[in-house]
C-alpha cells in the first residue's frame, strides 16, 4: 500500500513536470505568432513528451483505481 501511494506522488510531479514543459512555449505572443502559421506535426523530443505525459496520465488513473480498490 505504501508503495502504491508513493507512486501515485511521484507519477503526479512528474506528469505536472511534463504539462509545464510542454506549455513552456504557449505563451501570448506565441499564440498569435502561431495563429498565422500553418498546423505542424509534432516531432522529435516534442512528440516523445507528448506521448510520455499520455502515458503517465493512464499510469495515473490506474494507479489511483488501484488505491481505491485495495483500501
Amino acid at each position: 500500500m505504501a508503495i502504491l501511494k508513493t507512486s501515485q506522488i511521484i507519477i503526479s510531479i512528474l506528469l505536472v513536470i511534463l504539462i509545464l514543459i510542454q506549455t513552456k512555449n504557449a505563451g501570448l505572443a506565441s499564440g498569435l505568432k502561431n495563429s498565422f502559421t500553418t498546423y505542424r506535426s509534432l516531432r522529435g523530443v516534442e512528440k516523445a513528451v507528448f506521448i510520455l505525459t499520455a502515458i503517465l496520465g493512464v499510469v495515473l488513473v490506474v494507479n489511483s483505481f488501484l488505491l481505491i480498490t485495495l483500501s
